[in-house]
């Protein structure tokens, strides 16, 4: 039986993770190696093929970073199903302090900035677990020297000539 918060791995997936430990009373399903997810129940759910104790696609799910900017999850990584909400959060939280950061070094101005995080039911177990996440912005810049942005301008004064009248005498 291991002992620890994630039994065999550490939050970043070292197999070979210290702080676990092994006791000498071990149930019957432990012997047999079945249980990959300890503290997780080992009552299988109707139709599925394996409880979440058991199940061996959470114990080996790993996540990975798809994007070209300079951010975690670049190797695949295993977090377990506890821990993934939060890091997964954490992550895209990265791609929108660049898109910030990207926005403030071109004169530009963040319009909007959408994350959303991704859920999936595991096909084996039934448990539910983060997928991903995803991160969308959208980044204005202000081109001055771009004469189509000169003529917008000018025609947009244009329109606004006039607008607002203030009749009070």
């Amino acid at each position: 039986m291991n002992i620890g918060n994630l039994g065999a791995y550490s939050f970043w997936g070292n197999p070979f993770a210290t702080g676990t430990q092994s006791s000498g009373a071990v149930s019957g399903t432990e012997a047999a190696g079945g249980v990959k997810n300890p503290g997780e129940s080992t009552v299988a759910t109707p139709g599925k093929a394996s409880s979440p104790a058991e199940c061996e696609t959470c114990a080996n799910r790993t996540y990975q970073d798809g994007s070209d900017e300079n951010v975690s999850f670049k190797s695949p990584t295993h977090i377990s199903p506890e821990a993934a909400p939060a890091a997964v959060r954490a992550h895209e939280q990265e791609h929108v302090s660049n898109a910030y950061s990207k926005a403030a070094e071109n004169n530009g101005k963040v319009i909007s900035a959408n994350v959303s995080i991704k859920m999936a039911v595991c096909p084996e177990c039934g448990r539910n677990y983060v997928a991903g996440g995803l991160t969308s912005t959208k980044i204005r810049y202000s081109d001055e020297s771009n004469p189509y942005q000169k003529n917008k301008k000018a025609a947009d004064a244009a329109g606004l000539v006039g607008m607002n009248m203030d009749l009070a005498v």
